[in-house]
């Protein structure tokens, strides 16, 4: 599908957006995707459908056209799943009575005003800005039959007692040409009513279907790769002819040291990198490679860089020494620069998550605040990105806690600004919201509080050296309205975030771009199974890569056992990765005695099999011996009993909350309170000191559907500092998979790879526990010449003759009572 050049100079690419999706028939759209469904069933695996006129993503574009032909069709498939999501998370179910009060037509739209109902004005789950809405006549009441009279809305804005829709009733663009609509009874009739001077005919039920926010902001941002810096790099994914060497710039020596002594190599090269002021740089961060440190490291070093030109071999001419200050200006910086010390201090909070920690000793000097009126020559402004909330209150608390080094290698608290919504309250304090309630407080409020509040953000963003956003936020209008551009634009987690996600903080220009991720890890979340199909999930990160971009990895892990590490770095990582300083001591834990909770261990349950519900797959053997395997394992070691050291993690949303079930039913307790159970996207970027990792998929046929993903397997089995206790199939997951394949052989390979029969209890009976402690060697050769099967490095426990013992319930009975205390250590 080719884009009409005309299009390409479309001065407001939200206005196609909008006459798109407003004219499309929400029944309609459910339709098509039972009949894509039973097609999908028909196809083979990963077989592509030429029928529906898309391009799959390339590695490079020949030119913007060919660039939004690719992806403006699978934007919109996305932005069709998600409204036929949100069918399945039960928004449709709370309509809403609403009456139009007044309807305009501006520019082909209609534009009307409706009220709210009482009793709707304080409901949580009141329709925000960019929501978009089903509109319906009140009185369909037959839900066998379609309604005849309903179209799509979006919320422009919200007042305190009335809202105003934007609709597009000309009729549906066909094949996204929104300059040939097809006029439909249902829009017209729509039409009629809402421009009627009855007013007892302008009465319309509303549903809230999604927010169209995110993706919204996405497509302008895609429509706008014309006018973004470096297009010609973002199309070609290449390095074009850069006089890097004659751009790079210095940092201080000071500076230059504390880097040197505080960062590995890898982390070093990075830095290195991006001194280089190439356009883009692609960091690495493999699991545990402490890439949050690499990013502090940066910050430093770009803050306080200056170009090479001005050095000399004694140093650099224009970094002027800061004016001594009286004790009266030094506590009055300390209070612009530090906006907290007047409430609670962030640094003292708890940690949003438990993340990906790396080496990063500080030389513990007093953290001392930015001064406002710096003398220094090149004050450079960085955006710092994430695709999620989370991920980057990650970040910010980081910066809050270690600050960062200035030219004379002192810490300091940089002006920062956290901007976006839903805040870890440990970050609350440099929330933009927050500051500007502060500011107002400080002047004593203010009679035109709309209008100070504009004055005081415009303030903020301007004082700032770093603003945190996350991606979707910075394409809101508090940048184009207050914001001047930035020098740096920083993204975190750039592997998990589709490209139009990357483009939309680079439409406030820069002069430097980081992306820094791990196409290794899990990817970009893709609702629409025909987008997914297409690539629409591929990062800019991964097609940069693809196309043979240079890429510093960090290669130093500081998180994982080596015999942890061993696997994924064969498998992932070319076998690069490398262990920290004293990894393997820092990693050792009592449980290792037994052979059966070591660092590295496949749990082959072979009689095990898989079930289906709801689209999900649970697997309840699985269940039951994971159970099992954690009880035995906080009875002997009570420090575990913790969500922070100790983690169950499973592909399937099903086998989650079956485990969460049956913790509960078993242990009496809530599961969060002594153990996270997850999903393997739930526990990206954490980390726990034992992980239990359930595969579900057990099948004679070998499929295991996308547990094939070799991201998320990676993900699954990094998330353990000192133990991996992998259960599964060995035969299917070897039928499925050539990774898992490998897995299973890297297991035998170790003698780390345990079969294990029913009943499950027999394999944690003291008798056999014994047998795998590895202090008794000569134990251990008894037990392999007795049960050892036909597969090399294999052990066969709990065969159906075998005494069950005396733990045939969950535990010697202290460990369920310890359990019921519900607790958090």
């Amino acid at each position: 599908m080719a884009v009409d050049k005309d299009k390409l100079q479309e001065a407001a690419p939200i206005a196609r957006f909008h006459k798109i999706v407003l004219g499309w028939d929400y029944y309609g759209l459910l339709t098509e995707l039972t009949k894509n469904e039973k097609k999908n069933k028909k196809k083979n695996k990963g077989e592509i459908d030429d029928g529906l006129g898309m391009g799959k993503v390339k590695d490079t574009y020949k030119d913007v056209d060919d660039y939004i032909s690719t992806y403006e069709p699978l934007l919109f498939e996305e932005v069709k799943a998600q409204i036929i999501q949100s069918k399945d998370e039960n928004q449709l179910l709370n309509p809403k009575r609403n009456l139009v009060v007044a309807c305009t037509e501006v520019d082909g739209f209609h534009l009307a005003t409706l009220t709210y109902e009482k009793s709707d004005m304080d409901d949580k789950e009141a329709i925000s800005q960019n929501d978009l809405l089903l509109l319906l006549k009140p009185n369909h009441q037959d839900k066998e039959e379609l309604p005849t009279v309903y179209a799509f809305a979006l919320v422009e804005s919200r007042q305190a007692s009335s809202f105003r829709i934007r609709m597009y009733l000309a009729g549906e663009a066909k094949n996204l040409k929104t300059d040939a609509v097809e006029t439909c009874p249902r829009l017209l009739n729509i039409k009629s009513l809402v421009t009627s001077s009855i007013e007892g005919e302008r009465f319309f039920v509303t549903r809230k279907i999604c927010s169209l926010s995110t993706i919204a902001r996405e497509y302008v941002a895609l429509w706008s790769i014309g006018s973004l810096p470096f297009k010609d790099i973002i199309l070609g994914a290449a390095e074009k002819n850069i006089d890097s060497e004659g751009q790079a710039w210095k940092i201080s020596r000071p500076l230059e040291e504390f880097i040197k002594d505080n960062l590995n190599e890898s982390q070093q090269n990075a830095i290195q990198a991006g001194l280089s002021r190439k356009p883009f740089i692609l960091i690495q961060g493999p699991p545990g490679t402490g890439k949050t440190q690499t990013i502090l490291g940066l910050l430093s070093a770009i803050l306080h860089a200056t170009p090479a030109r001005v050095h000399s071999s004694s140093g650099s001419q224009n970094i002027k020494l800061r004016q001594k200050l009286t004790v009266q200006e030094k506590f009055h910086h300390w209070q612009l620069a530090s906006p907290w010390l007047s409430g609670s201090n962030p640094r003292e909070e708890i940690m949003p998550v438990n993340g990906d920690d790396g080496f990063f000793p500080t030389t513990g000097n007093e953290l001392k605040p930015e001064v406002v009126n710096s003398s220094r020559k090149y004050r450079v402004r960085v955006l710092v990105c994430a695709p999620s909330n989370s991920a980057l209150d990650e970040i910010v608390l980081r910066v809050l806690n270690s600050g960062v080094r200035d030219e004379s290698d002192r810490s300091y608290n940089p002006k920062i600004v956290r901007i976006g919504l839903k805040a870890h309250h440990s970050v609350q304090a440099v929330s933009m919201d927050d500051m500007v309630e502060r500011k107002k407080g400080s002047m004593g409020g203010s009679k035109d509080r709309d209008g100070g509040a504009d004055r005081f953000r415009a303030e903020i963003l301007e004082e700032a050296v770093i603003v945190f956003s996350t991606l979707s936020f910075s394409g809101s209008p508090l940048f184009s309205k207050y914001n001047r551009g930035f020098d740096v634009v920083i993204i975190d987690e750039a592997a998990q975030a589709v490209e139009p996600a990357i483009l939309v903080p680079l439409t406030n220009g820069c002069k430097q771009v980081f992306l820094i991720g791990d196409p290794v890890q899990l990817p970009a979340t893709v609702i629409s199974p025909i987008a997914a199909k297409f690539g629409y999930g591929m990062s800019l990160f991964e097609r940069f890569q693809r196309a043979g971009y240079p890429v510093t990895m960090l290669k130093m892990q500081y998180r994982m056992h080596p015999e942890i590490r061993s696997f994924p770095s064969r498998e992932f990582y070319s076998e690069s990765l490398e262990d920290g300083p004293n990894i393997k001591e820092q990693t050792k834990r009592s449980w290792h005695d037994y052979r059966c909770f070591g660092p590295f261990c496949f749990f082959d349950l072979h009689e095990a099999k898989e079930s289906e519900d709801s689209g999900s797959k649970s697997n309840d053997a699985e269940v039951e011996f994971v159970m099992l395997l954690y009880n035995k394992l906080v009875s002997k070691y009570p420090e575990l009993k913790s969500s922070h050291q100790f983690a169950i993690i499973s592909p399937y949303a099903a086998q989650v909350n079956l485990l969460k079930e049956r913790f509960k039913s078993t242990f009496g307790v809530q599961s969060e309170k002594v153990v996270d159970i997850t999903t393997v996207d739930g526990c990206q970027g954490r980390e726990k000191d034992v992980a239990i990792f359930s595969c579900v998929r057990a099948s004679e046929k070998g499929a295991i559907g996308f547990l094939a993903d070799f991201r998320r397997m990676n993900v699954g089995i990094t998330r353990a500092k000192s133990s991996i206790l992998v259960v599964g199939s060995a035969s299917t997951l070897r039928k499925g998979d050539e990774h898992w394949n490998n897995l299973v052989e890297s297991a035998e390979k170790r003698n780390s790879l345990f079969k294990v029969s029913k009943p499950y209890a027999s394999f944690f009976s003291d008798e056999n526990l014994e047998s795998m402690a590895i202090k008794k060697e000569s134990s251990m050769e008894e037990v392999q010449n007795d049960e050892l099967d036909n597969d090399p490095g294999s052990y066969n426990f709990g065969d159906a003759d075998q005494a069950q013992g005396d733990d045939n319930d969950y535990g010697d009975g202290d460990g369920e009572a310890d359990m019921g205390d519900g607790g958090d250590d």
